[in-house]
């Protein structure tokens, strides 16, 4: 009986411990009441983050059931993303690819489509040519989201942009089978 609860109590502990940097940050969140104390919170804490940090930080935040908090640090991150991506941009710089990759993926990791379809089409428009990455990115998520018109176009685009489109969207079909990421949603 003993060997038992003791097993209990090692698979109910989390395998990751929290940085101090992300437990810092969901205690200052929890602790700001209010709008100003959140900016602040924000400003000093969530954007000084690591990549791995903050990903602690979202998990904490829900497990937690502290859901809104959680939207609140996603939405900014994509506004702090937006704000770097609008910079390159007075720079003189141009977003290349991969920066346009990485915009569209972070839309659909807070379910913003639209945005991820505009990015899409920004890039395009730029002279960027979407790699295999970009339409993996797309039509993965797509088929989450159940968007049949949206994921027949970015497979139609396969066809300028990627050699062998076939091919790729075979290997695309092998790795995200429909069946299994539309069970996802």
């Amino acid at each position: 009986m003993r060997v038992e609860k003791d097993w209990t109590k090692k698979t109910m502990w989390r395998s990751r411990v929290l940085s101090p940097e992300a437990i810092q940050a969901v205690q200052s969140l929890k602790l700001a009441k209010s709008p100003g104390k959140l900016a602040e919170v924000f400003a000093n804490r969530i954007s000084r983050l690591m990549k791995a940090d903050l990903l602690d930080t979202l998990y904490e935040l829900q497990r937690q059931n502290e859901v809104e908090l959680a939207l609140q640090v996603n939405s900014s991150n994509i506004e702090m993303a937006e704000q770097l991506f609008g910079e390159l941009e007075k720079e003189g710089l141009r977003p290349d690819t991969r920066t346009y990759t990485e915009m569209i993926g972070a839309y659909f990791r807070i379910k913003m489509i639209e945005k991820a379809m505009e990015s899409n089409e920004s890039m395009k428009g730029s002279g960027c040519v979407p790699d295999k990455l970009t339409f993996r990115i797309l039509i993965k998520n797509l088929e989450k989201t159940g968007k049949k018109e949206l994921i027949a176009t970015v497979k139609k685009d396969c066809l300028s942009y990627i050699k062998y489109p076939e091919k790729f969207l075979e290997e695309v079909e092998k790795t995200y089978p429909k069946r299994r990421l539309l069970n996802v949603v």
